[in-house]
């Protein structure tokens, strides 16, 4: 097979799993729970897939990365209350293994890719970390993959609640700019985990949800962005570094059914 042929293949295959992604995905989580009901719906912004080039010379073959997302729920002093939903890599730390990293793939952690949603739960592991293990991860009834597309979440809030903070975490892996870039060591403000990092750190959204009141639909807003490297839980309002994270989703809409 010729390069041509092989550029042509590669074209195709692309174009198959293009249009795979069209279709929004449903994910269903606490099915179990006796509650109100929500609709949130994440709508997938410019930079929903980040595409890694993994050969210099073959510069139209690249992985596409989808982005670690957490949903949770928080009363109105911002205490942690319970985890909506979260993506499957975070909650069992079964982590692509990047192109040349030495970590071996059992051993892969990431602090820094929803420090936020991970301090608050305020679950500390044997290692140190606020992360799951893979031999304590999260339950399977609030997660799965990451979607390829925008998604719809069906969730519930226990029926006790009235009034809740609905927060949203989302990172990419190897979200790399001028500021937050690969070759930065661990004592800078701007270290994103490094070569196999996340680069850019997390963004935060959040909004005050009456659940019983007569407003059914809610837009999250940007509060600000996690640690870089996930040493801590704290939310910082600057995002004037920021560049292509802040374009990883377009709207995060909540509907009280």
């Amino acid at each position: 097979m010729n390069f041509k042929q092989v550029s042509i293949l590669v074209i195709f295959i692309t174009t198959l799993l293009a249009c795979k992604t069209l279709e929004n995905s449903k994910i269903i989580t606490k099915e179990n729970v006796i509650g109100q009901k929500l609709k949130i719906k994440v709508i997938r912004g410019e930079e929903y897939e980040h595409k890694l080039k993994i050969i210099n010379w073959l510069p139209f073959i690249r992985i596409t990365n989808q982005p670690q997302i957490a949903i949770w729920i928080e009363d109105l002093d911002g205490k942690y209350l319970e985890t909506l939903y979260v993506t499957q890599s975070v909650a069992k730390q079964d982590w692509k293994k990047a192109p040349g990293d030495p970590t071996p793939k059992e051993e892969i952690r990431r602090p820094e890719s929803l420090p936020h949603w991970a301090h608050q739960r305020g679950i500390k592991y044997e290692d140190g970390l606020y992360l799951p293990t893979r031999d304590k991860p999260l339950v399977d009834a609030v997660t799965s993959a990451t979607p390829e597309n925008s998604f719809e979440l069906y969730s519930k809030v226990k029926a006790e609640r009235k009034q809740v903070i609905i927060k949203a975490e989302i990172n990419h892996s190897g979200d790399f700019n001028d500021f937050y870039h690969k070759n930065l060591d661990s004592d800078s403000e701007y270290y994103g985990g490094g070569r196999w990092g996340s680069g850019q750190p997390a963004i935060i959204y959040a909004k005050k949800i009456n659940l019983t009141g007569d407003e059914q639909k809610y837009s999250l807003e940007i509060i600000g962005h996690s640690s870089p490297g996930g040493e801590n839980g704290n939310v910082y309002a600057d995002l004037s570094k920021l560049t292509s994270a802040k374009e990883i989703v377009e709207d995060i809409i909540i509907e009280i059914k």
